[in-house]
């Protein structure tokens, strides 16, 4: 009886095996890659005593731990023990993310995951990986792309390290991303990503705003300096935003009558200009770079969905945040927390 028990056990995991294979191996694969990095980091305390780390990034080693209190004592963030140990990136990139839209529909493609649910995009710690797996949805008729990231959260299932290339941001910029983070780990909600990263991006914008003008002053620098940005960045996601509603028409338009190759002739079209005004927005006047040139020059579905994933609803959350929470971050995420189940 008991090697029959076993037997069946056997062939039960070879037959999920074989039949989840490509998914169990790219579970296997992220694993990794995240347990690597986390093994590998440093306790920040160490670092502080290592006299060849250079001061001023230590500097910025204790802003980001001002910056994680803040979250914690100010916005309501759930505590964690994140961001307590560093990982050398030796200036290389870490993680890259693939996405995929249908050709003439801004609808995301989406990978689904035992437990977590739906994800619009999908991360690998390997880049070769990630163009191999481009190639395969590239030929079923997706636009894709893929994007390197510059953090990313484990949502509070292990403590996630500072990566070392965080070091060299503005301390605006550095306070967004490390709230942001920090958001997923307090509230993720299944299935639903767009909701997850537009939530996330209101809490690190809005964060990070109050925690400048609470340690440098709204008249500092630093407060200034994030402000003006944040103005310009606003108006180009309205840009790109818009633009999508202007493909979203273009594609509603399409009818069975018109051939696949009429359809991609008028979306050349559409897509050329837009990528015009994309590079004749004024808050990039003068300040052109390659990388800004080569994203344009790959543009398409994909990139206005990343927008729509990350901004479209910024609106909303300001207006719900301001009118019923009179702008206190505690009880706004109370409040989402109760209303969302978190995974």
């Amino acid at each position: 009886m008991k090697r029959k028990i076993v037997f069946s056990s056997v062939v039960f995991l070879l037959f999920i095996t074989i039949w989840q294979f490509e998914l169990l191996s790219y579970g296997l694969s992220q694993g990794f890659g995240q347990f690597s990095i986390i093994w590998k980091a440093k306790p920040i305390e160490e670092v502080y005593k290592d006299p060849a780390f250079p001061d001023s990034l230590k500097a910025r080693l204790k802003l980001i731990q001002e910056i994680k209190q803040f979250a914690f004592d100010s916005l309501g963030i759930k505590y964690s023990g994140n961001y307590s140990s560093i990982y050398d990136q030796k200036g290389k990139p870490l993680l890259w993310t693939l996405t995929a839209c249908k050709p003439f529909q801004l609808k995301a493609h989406e990978w689904k995951f035992p437990l977590i649910g739906s994800f619009s995009y999908k991360g690998f710690f390997n880049y070769d990986q990630a163009v191999a797996e481009e190639e395969i949805i590239r030929k079923e008729g997706f636009d894709t792309s893929i994007d390197e990231i510059a953090g990313w959260s484990t949502l509070g299932w292990f403590n996630d390290p500072v990566l070392s290339d965080m070091l060299y941001r503005s301390p605006g910029s550095l306070a967004n991303l490390i709230i942001h983070e920090l958001t997923h780990g307090t509230l993720y909600v299944k299935d639903n990503v767009d909701f997850n990263e537009n939530l996330a991006s209101f809490v690190g914008d809005r964060g990070a705003i109050m925690f400048l003008e609470h340690k440098y002053g709204s008249a500092s620098k630093e407060y200034m300096q994030y402000q003006q940005g944040r103005i310009i960045s606003d108006k180009y996601s309205a840009l790109v935003l818009s633009s999508a509603e202007r493909l979203d028409s273009l594609y509603n338009s399409f009818n069975n009558g018109l051939t696949r190759q009429e359809k991609i002739a008028k979306k050349k079209t559409v897509m050329d200009e837009i990528t015009q005004d994309l590079r004749n927005f004024p808050g990039y006047s003068g300040k052109k770079n390659l990388h800004f040139e080569e994203e344009l020059k790959k543009i398409n579905n994909t990139y206005f969905m990343d927008f729509k994933r990350y901004r479209k609803d910024q609106t909303y959350f300001e207006k719900e945040f301001i009118t019923k929470f009179k702008s206190d971050f505690r009880s706004y995420l109370a409040y989402l927390k109760e209303k969302y189940p978190s995974i």
